[in-house]
């Protein structure tokens, strides 16, 4: 076709744009549609707000090949969720498998780019096949500029990963260290080696959605979500981004909330603590209680559940919610707990958004297994990220604060600003089992009567809990700032972020931390 003219130039555009709307081939696009899957464009399309997408290098392809399809197996572009910008980028796997090859690379850190300079979310709609091995080198090297963009946008812009399909190999790892991994459950699958790699390596047989399902990754602690459909990830996106800010020296966003006068005297919370000390009950119900409402997103549900983390709200603001679940090991922190929550804590503390510690646990959980997997530098890992965040932290102990899981929780001797507790709090090295045994075991063994062996053992758990767990004895010495009903409890919150707003915490000079192996 001759070019002659401007209307034949605009028509050989038109054409081309037309090809690169869904450049796979035939057989790749007919594969799709018959597994009922959308293509990278419907997916960006649903994502952002309607008619806010604009895509750029739709007509990028593998240098020096005449025929090489449109896109080089990735969508990127920019546009608005809500009204704020973010860019994304989504692959394609009907081009090469979505697989990385340099013009994709080159399209993917074009993106990033931008977010670094202009100070936005970076989200990565995932369904990649890994390297292109016909690209060698390459493809490597365009994994490495992605990944090296990264480190500048962590802690400064919120990154998102959205698991559509498979990512394996140098593919999985950029999505792992983002903020946020959400992954569609009997879709998505990660792993670092596929299944017949292993099997020609190790003689080890397993399926692929066995070795890397969204379930399994969750329970490995690589998933932040497992969305049922695509709709429900995007839900949950949208619903991040109104927690996060743009860029950490942003505002996040505001909710309307309700006035003081709603939330003074929840005469209801008065009676929500079993009168049974070591009844069980689902922490979920109270922190629906606790904040603005009930709409709090949890991060990370499916692993280490013994201990919650979230976003809430108070005064419409979002904050981040710690707090241990009794129905899991008695709210106990194990290994896998405390890496959870210093993660999360990490994030809130990039983003400004502050800490609040709702406190029921007996202390680090016991046992060989867990002194096998790393208690000791994990649960160090949870002090030190306390410690290391400055945000506004704020801790409500309701019932048990025990041992170190205790000082973790916000405790003011590990940089805790503002500690409320219920009349309800035990605070100790121990509760009373324990202590008795440590204690008085073998003045209690040298009973020989049971009866009187018990009545001794009560004695002395009584006077325990009365002179040693007794939140009084932290109070009185300044350890607790505040002894709240628990009907005050959404009013003392609010109180308390209210005069912390303007905290400024400053470190010595230094380089930076070494954290815990």
């Amino acid at each position: 076709m001759s070019l002659d003219t401007t209307a034949a130039k605009l028509a050989d555009l038109r054409e081309r744009l037309e090809k690169a709307q869904d450049p796979g081939s035939e057989r790749a696009r007919a594969k799709r549609d018959e597994a009922g899957r959308t293509t990278p464009r419907q997916r960006i399309h649903r994502l952002l707000d309607p008619g806010s997408f604009v895509e750029i290098g739709a007509l990028g392809r593998t240098p020096d090949e005449k025929d090489a399809p449109y896109s080089d197996g990735v969508v990127t572009g920019y546009g608005r969720i809500d009204g704020r910008p973010v860019v994304v980028y989504a692959h394609d796997k009907t081009v090469y498998g979505g697989s990385v090859g340099v013009t994709f690379g080159r399209k993917v850190c074009e993106v990033m780019d931008m977010a670094i300079k202009i100070g936005c979310p970076v989200i990565g709609i995932q369904d990649s096949g890994g390297a292109r091995i016909q690209d060698a080198v390459t493809s490597l090297a365009m994994y490495s500029e992605i990944a090296r963009r990264q480190l500048p946008l962590s802690g400064r812009s919120p990154q998102i990963s959205i698991m559509m399909g498979k990512s394996a190999g140098g593919a999985v790892y950029a999505p792992v260290t983002t903020d946020f991994v959400i992954a569609v459950e009997g879709e998505a699958e990660m792993y670092v080696t596929g299944p017949a790699v292993i099997k020609e390596v190790t003689g080890e047989v397993i399926t692929s959605a066995e070795l890397g399902g969204a379930r399994q990754q969750e329970k490995n602690g690589n998933v932040s979500y497992v969305a049922t459909d695509e709709e429900d990830a995007f839900n949950y996106v949208h619903d991040l981004l109104d927690r996060l800010p743009l860029t950490c020296m942003d505002a996040g966003p505001v909710f309307e909330a309700p006035s003081d006068e709603d939330v003074e005297n929840a005469t209801h919370l008065d009676s929500f603590m079993p009168d049974d000390t070591n009844a069980a009950y689902d922490m979920h119900d109270l922190l629906t209680e606790l904040f603005d409402d009930d709409d709090i997103q949890e991060v990370q549900p499916g692993y280490a559940p013994n201990i919650i983390t979230a976003f809430a709200r108070v005064d419409g603001k979002s904050v981040g919610v710690i707090a241990n679940q009794p129905l899991e090991f008695a709210g106990c922190i194990d290994a896998d707990a405390a890496d959870k929550a210093a993660r999360f804590i990490r994030i809130c503390d990039a983003y400004n958004i502050p800490l609040v510690f709702v406190v029921d646990t007996p202390g680090y959980l016991p046992g060989v297994q867990q002194e096998e997997v790393g208690l000791i530098h994990r649960g160090a890992k949870l002090a030190f990220a306390l410690v290391e965040a400055t945000v506004p932290k704020v801790s409500l102990i309701v019932r048990k604060a025990y041992g170190g899981a205790y000082a973790v929780m916000g405790s003011k001797n590990l940089s805790g600003d503002i500690n409320l507790a219920w009349p309800t709090a035990q605070i100790a090295v121990m509760g009373a089992a324990a202590a008795v045994v440590m204690i008085q075991g073998k003045q209690l063994n040298a009973i020989e009567d049971p009866a009187q062996r018990a009545y001794m053992k009560k004695i002395f758990m009584d006077f325990y809990d009365e002179n040693m767990t007794s939140p009084y004895v932290a109070a009185e010495r300044g350890f607790i700032d505040q002894m709240i009903e628990p009907n005050q409890s959404r009013i003392a919150l609010r109180r308390a972020l209210r005069q912390l707003e303007t905290k400024i915490e400053t470190d010595l000079p230094k380089k930076h931390t070494i954290a815990p192996m």
